[in-house]
């Protein structure tokens, strides 16, 4: 008996049942279609995970803030991370002996034939037993079990950090996004206004050459179309900018009814340079890659979990307190009572349970596979579509800056012929149409540019790097999330404080 506890702990500590993990071989190209990576990082002066300060806009800043502070989806994110991380703790656990005190006070009859060291001859206790035992139990990991089972749960708990971040990444690249699709609608109302105040000059002009006699009627109806068309436009786009204006308000948790944004008078900026490495690199950054990947690092441990459960369990026990019939006599010595010994289980049939519950430890082991490469493949996917985006917008927005240059051009000529006598009116309309058209379109071109800007950085993971340590975004406290009883002091530290000196 001696030689065996240490032998057992010997055992336990050298024996782990179940594959350890290794992390699956991925296909990464040299680098993306189109692209040849620098190793610059034109943005390694910003604090990690602020990646929205390369477009430099205050308004964007405080919005991002909001949002990181007060999104209800963020919060939700991070309460399943304490719930994992307090299983993670609650397996640990496990590790360590468990030590009870179950009093009790109970009528019983015994057994005339229970064990006795002297023959009972039909003997037998009927009425009270009072017990105050200390039960003290320990299971050995023999085979690894609690260990993969605390490796799992740890897993979790990193897991559950990555979606917290992948959720947070999601919604700040969704602020981002929709942030400049408002400031894409509000350069277009500025251009359609502008267009509305010279309409309403060409106005002016058509119904003084009316009254001048030098004028249709037909002329002065067109541009009175015109106008009231541009000013129809304005109620439109406002509509989309109330609605964009609404979705913002919902990612930052706050509401719609009193959120505002004030429009921007000016022009939309360029799309700032952004970090680059290789391929593998930047993709590593990415928090959903990590989330899958160690789904898949704890599915490998539960096979280990699942195996274990084919070998015998060993428990150290013991049972030591008092036990008696009067209570008046319960802690007298000659009521002690104890027990201590191993206690082994050894499983020889259990309806094919734990055959059938390893083969769905490694169907759950194949599906994060499947989860984590399917990750991958995405990643790969958003990061080259990102970057043809971005290729084939800037290829348009130089086309659509000469477009619209011909385009003013054209109406300045347009407007000259006209008041000269020597072009009809509709060619007038025809050259502010095509001029408007252009100019919305080189607004939208470039607001397109900054959203595949922030798409390509949401892509290659933001500024969020695996290696450094998960820390979880700083957010307003909910009230009503408050556990209601954390104010009432708990029963001994009331005994405590029966105690304690003025």
């Amino acid at each position: 008996m001696r030689l065996l506890l240490p032998l057992l702990l010997a055992t336990s500590a050298l024996a782990q049942i179940g594959p350890d993990y290794e992390r699956p071989a991925t296909a990464t190209p040299p680098q993306f279609k189109g692209v040849t990576w620098r190793s610059a990082t034109p943005s390694a002066h910003l604090p990690k995970g602020e990646w929205w300060k390369v477009f430099r806009d205050s308004r964007l800043d405080s919005l991002m803030a909001a949002a990181t502070a007060n999104n209800q989806q963020l919060k939700g994110a991070i309460a399943r991370f304490d719930q994992a991380r307090a299983a993670a703790r609650m397996s640990r656990g496990d590790f360590f002996p468990t030590v009870s005190l179950p009093l009790s006070a109970e009528n019983q009859q015994t057994s005339e034939n229970m064990p006795s060291p002297f023959p009972l001859n039909g003997l037998r206790y009927d009425g009270p037993a009072y017990n105050a035992p200390l039960e003290f139990g320990w299971e050995l990991d023999l085979w690894g079990k609690l260990r993969r089972q605390a490796e799992g749960t740890r897993l979790d708990a990193a897991a559950a950090a990555d979606a917290v971040h992948n959720v947070l990444l999601g919604i700040q690249a969704e602020v981002a996004m929709n942030y400049f699709k408002l400031r894409t609608l509000d350069n277009e109302m500025r251009l359609v206004r502008e267009a509305v105040g010279l309409r309403n000059e060409a106005l002016k002009i058509a119904s003084a050459r009316v009254q001048a006699g030098a004028g249709s009627e037909l002329e002065q109806a067109q541009a009175e179309t015109e106008v009231a068309s541009a000013e129809a436009e304005i109620s439109s786009l406002q509509a989309q900018r109330d609605q964009l204006e609404n979705v913002i308000a919902m990612l930052i948790g706050t509401s719609a009814s009193g959120f505002r944004i004030p429009a921007s008078s000016g022009s939309l900026s360029s799309p700032p340079s952004l970090p680059s490495g290789l391929p593998s690199d930047l993709l590593e950054r990415r928090p959903d890659i990590s989330q899958a990947e160690r789904a898949l690092h704890a599915a490998t441990a539960r096979i280990g979990v699942a195996k274990a459960q084919f070998f015998p369990s060993i428990r150290l026990l013991g049972r030591g307190g008092f036990q008696s019939g009067d209570i008046d006599m319960l802690l007298e010595p000659t009521s002690l009572m104890w027990s201590v010994g191993p206690s082994v289980s050894v499983p020889l049939f259990s309806g094919n349970k734990n055959r059938w519950n390893l083969s769905k430890s490694k169907a759950a082991h194949d599906e994060a596979l499947a989860g984590y490469r399917q990750a991958f493949l995405a990643a790969l996917a958003d990061v080259e579509s990102s970057l043809a985006a971005i290729r084939n917008l800037g290829t348009q927005a130089e086309a659509q800056s000469r477009a619209r240059a011909s385009a003013e051009r054209a109406a300045q000529l347009a407007k000259v012929r006209y008041e000269a006598g020597t072009s009809p009116y509709l060619n007038v309309i025809d050259a502010n149409r095509s001029t408007l058209a252009t100019q919305r379109a080189t607004a939208q071109v470039a607001g397109q540019r900054l959203i595949a800007a922030v798409s390509l950085i949401k892509a290659i993971g933001g500024g969020w790097d695996q290696k450094l340590p998960a820390q979880m975004p700083a957010m307003t406290p909910d009230p009503a999330a408050r556990n209601l009883d954390q104010d009432k002091p708990g029963f001994f530290s009331r005994v405590k404080g029966w105690f304690r000196k003025d």
